[in-house]
């Protein structure tokens, strides 16, 4: 964890937080808004810390895309979302990302518990977790196998996850303001 300039705290926190509202209203986070923070992360780092803050941004993009995009060909995610986190990467950088990733797992991981206990979707949990490990065991997608498993369709229990990305990425922020070295 690094700190994080004003203004790169500003840009990460209006992105992740437009972001947070689309996907709560619309179920979907526009392009306008993660290409915009895409570049403009790539623009203000290239332009506070020239070649190492282009180099930066570009570490950060590259390993939000690595980890995101297969969990989109495995349909666990949506495209906006990985826009979304490969817009925070592009502005928080690769160590930074990975911070706001991990907390971001932990709170999805909560905010499922929560919505499996809500739905008492428990025992059906439970065996689609069985049809994911068995579908990939075998070398196939498990969206094949259960269709409630691919987050583009309409029997999936979706959460809309760039809430959880907005919420995470703020926890990260406050506690960075406070734990990480200036």
């Amino acid at each position: 964890m690094t700190y994080l300039l004003p203004a790169v705290q500003a840009l990460l926190g209006l992105v992740v937080i437009l972001g947070g509202v689309f996907d709560f209203r619309q179920r979907r986070v526009p392009n306008w808004l993660t290409l915009s923070g895409v570049a403009v992360g790539i623009g203000l780092n290239s332009f506070l810390f020239e070649t190492a803050g282009l180099w930066l941004s570009l570490k950060g993009l590259g390993l939000a895309l690595l980890i995101y995009i297969p969990l989109y060909l495995l349909r666990g995610v949506g495209g906006g979302d990985v826009k979304l986190m490969a817009a925070v990467g592009a502005i928080a950088g690769p160590a930074n990302w990975l911070a706001i990733m991990l907390i971001t797992s932990l709170f999805g991981g909560i905010a499922a518990i929560g919505l499996i206990a809500i739905k008492h979707r428990f025992r059906r949990t439970l065996a689609n977790i069985w049809v994911i490990l068995t579908s990939l065991s075998r070398g196939r997608m498990p969206f094949e196998d259960n269709p409630q498993l691919d987050v583009r369709g309409e029997q999936a229990v979706r959460l809309p996850h760039a809430v959880v990305i907005a919420c995470a990425t703020i926890a990260f922020l406050v506690v960075a303001r406070t734990w990480a070295p200036k």
